[in-house]
């Protein structure tokens, strides 16, 4: 029998895959367009035809991340050394490898997918378990994709623009990607193999602190400069999104772009 973790992950996948296809149907079929032509072309841009919802869970999210998320990621940033906060960043990034190869190889990337074997290959070495980014230095560089992104370059559709509690802003498409790599992630497998379930727990939360306190001063940057901060977000995570199509439709092992995060796009490092 599969372990509590595994069944949970297969849980949460199926959640995703399910929720993905009734979200995409709802959203298109409760859209009502409007009939003015400059506000029906800005309606059609936007792509976001439950906007209400989107941002009423947007303020949810965004109350949620003043209150706790950010002052635990403040603290994080300042109870940890830089060079501590670095390595914990780095092997969460080398845990990541076998899923980035994966997808690499469904898109077809055998620049990228050699890169990333070889990152992880000197990584799990040389770089002690993945605390050192030993690779990066050695001209390897890093690069991001998941399934996502593999099912964009298939040719799937992004569909609507959908902002949920806790994971953020999204799309069908992303979020059937984040179902698939619920199922695929093997570590969660062998967590459980080893009766270590906890260390999914302490992984995701890792994962979570340490995008969230990377981006501190970019993310308050960002709100302060926006006229719209929810139409600002959406517009970045749909940037960055489409960078990352880019660089892995051009098979390009030389990209190196950052993380996203259920608070939003990650832009640039705070440290």
């Amino acid at each position: 029998m599969p372990s509590t973790p595994v069944k949970l992950s297969r849980l949460r996948a199926a959640g995703a895959f399910v929720g993905a296809i009734l979200l995409s149907g709802l959203l298109g079929g409760c859209a009502t367009p409007p009939k003015d032509p400059d506000e029906l072309a800005v309606y059609k841009e936007n792509n976001d035809p439950m906007e209400p919802l989107n941002r009423y869970f947007f303020d949810l999210n965004y109350g949620f991340d003043e209150l706790v998320f950010k002052p635990l990621a403040a603290w994080y940033n300042l109870l940890l050394p830089t060079p501590v906060e670095h390595g914990v960043h780095n092997v969460l990034t080398n845990m990541d490898a076998p899923l980035v190869l994966v997808n690499d190889l469904l898109e077809g990337n055998d620049k990228r997918a050699g890169v990333t074997a070889k990152r992880f290959l000197i990584n799990s070495t040389v770089g002690v378990a993945g605390i050192f980014d030993v690779a990066s230095k050695w001209g390897y560089k890093y690069h991001d994709t998941d399934f996502g992104i593999t099912f964009a370059t298939w040719g799937v559709g992004e569909g609507p623009y959908v902002f949920l509690p806790v994971l953020g802003p999204s799309n069908p498409r992303d979020l059937t990607g984040l179902g698939v790599t619920a199922v695929a992630d093997p570590w969660s497998y062998l967590f459980g193999a080893y009766d270590v379930q906890y260390l999914s727990y302490v992984r995701a939360g890792l994962y979570a602190v340490d995008m969230r306190a990377r981006n501190l001063d970019t993310l308050d940057q960002i709100r302060k400069g926006a006229i719209d901060y929810y139409a600002t977000i959406r517009s970045l995570y749909r940037q960055h999104r489409n960078d990352m199509i880019k660089h892995a439709v051009a098979d390009d092992p030389l990209a190196e772009l950052p993380y996203e995060s259920a608070s939003g796009p990650q832009l640039t490092e705070s440290n």
